[in-house]
């Protein structure tokens, strides 16, 4: 049976661990990867896949968990261009595997992933047409996020940018406190840590955030949307449209 548009997160299926993608699965599409997937922690800062390594494996990110795709550009910075968490997956799952990596995929947040050979994934969508349409579905989103996420770095001010990523982050970890650095929170903007730090010192000065040791605890969160721009929940509308359930709710 081919997915319909929306795609409820069911019941039916039992994971060891907090994965809204795998959830939305069916039951029957469920039982054709358990058999391959095994748990994992990775630690914050670990890279999964350098650019043109070989693609061999699918990682899943469960519960607060949260993987950034990275792009190092011509004078070796970093620039974030997504985060990904509960909602959806790294490595061979929108390509068929065994291709080189484009970027950095390294784990912003460390935690609990589930994963499973490339090959193993293949070989399951070759068997279920719905399973196959899911991750297509997936891929469909996660190509919207990168797409706002260029735009969004073209039109939007640093404030508007720091306020978007600190929002995102939350929403994906569920939690008020964000593990973030001001030097991690520039390499997703893409600016100097110091651009950086005086954004974080206005939102402390208006009661927005408070600093923590690593970390940055949202005290107002009405007001930092009111800071953000749209483009979080412009992605998140579009989750609602092609995968409804699997975009984290907002903490």
């Amino acid at each position: 049976m081919i997915l319909g548009r929306n795609l409820p997160i069911t019941d039916t299926v039992d994971i060891p661990c907090d994965s809204n993608l795998l959830r939305a699965l069916r039951a029957d599409d469920y039982a054709l990867l358990s058999p391959h997937l095994a748990s994992a922690e990775h630690a914050g800062g670990e890279t999964l896949y350098k650019p043109r390594d070989n693609v061999a494996t699918v990682y899943f990110p469960c519960g607060p968990s949260l993987v950034s795709l990275l792009v190092t550009n011509e004078d070796g910075h970093d620039v974030e261009t997504v985060l990904i968490g509960r909602e959806g997956a790294v490595g061979g799952i929108v390509s068929s595997g065994n291709l080189p990596a484009y970027c950095r995929i390294v784990v912003k947040f460390g935690g609990s992933f589930l994963l499973m050979p490339v090959a193993q994934l293949e070989a399951a969508k070759r068997q279920s047409p719905s399973l196959r349409y899911l991750f297509a579905r997936y891929a469909d989103c996660l190509l919207a996020q990168v797409l706002q996420s260029t735009a969004c770095n073209a039109i939007h001010s640093i404030e508007q940018r720091t306020a978007k990523w600190i929002l995102s982050a939350m929403e994906r970890t569920g939690d008020f406190t964000v593990p973030l650095t001001h030097e991690e929170l520039a390499s997703m903007l893409g600016v100097g840590r110091s651009y950086a730090s005086r954004v974080i010192q206005i939102f402390k000065a208006d009661g927005i955030l408070e600093t923590r040791r690593g970390s940055l605890v949202v005290r107002d969160n009405a007001a930092l949307e009111a800071r953000s721009c749209r483009c979080n929940a412009s992605v998140k509308e579009h989750f609602e449209d092609v995968l409804r359930g699997v975009y984290p709710d907002h903490a």
